[in-house]
C-alpha cells in the first residue's frame, strides 16, 4: 500500500517522513493541493532502484545483441578473463 502524505508534513514532520521511508523501504508520495507532486525515498531504496535500472539496461543490451545474432562467450572464456583480471590486480 503506497504511503501518501501532504507536503506540509515535509516541513512539520520531516523526522517522521524519514522514519517511514527507512522502515517501509518504499517511496512516499507527497501531495500538494490534493495532487501528486513529489516522491521521497531513503538513500538505500534509491540506490537499489538505480542498481535495478542499471541491470535492466544491461539486460536490454544483451537481449538486443542476442537478437542480432551475437552468440556471446562461453563460461570458460569468461572465467579465464576474470582470473586474468584478478591476477593483474594483485
Amino acid at each position: 500500500m503506497p504511503v501518501i502524505k501532504p507536503i506540509s508534513d515535509l516541513r512539520n514532520k520531516a523526522n517522521e517522513i524519514s522514519e517511514i521511508a527507512h522502515q517501509y523501504d518504499e517511496p512516499i508520495f507527497i501531495t500538494k493541493n490534493g495532487e501528486g507532486d513529489l516522491v521521497v525515498m531513503s538513500m538505500a531504496h534509491y540506490s537499489k532502484l538505480q542498481m535495478k535500472l542499471d541491470l535492466y539496461s544491461k539486460l536490454a543490451v544483451a537481449q538486443a545483441q542476442k537478437a542480432a545474432g551475437d552468440k556471446g562467450r562461453t563460461l570458460s572464456e569468461v572465467m579465464k578473463d576474470i582470473r586474468k583480471r584478478l591476477n593483474e590486480a594483485i
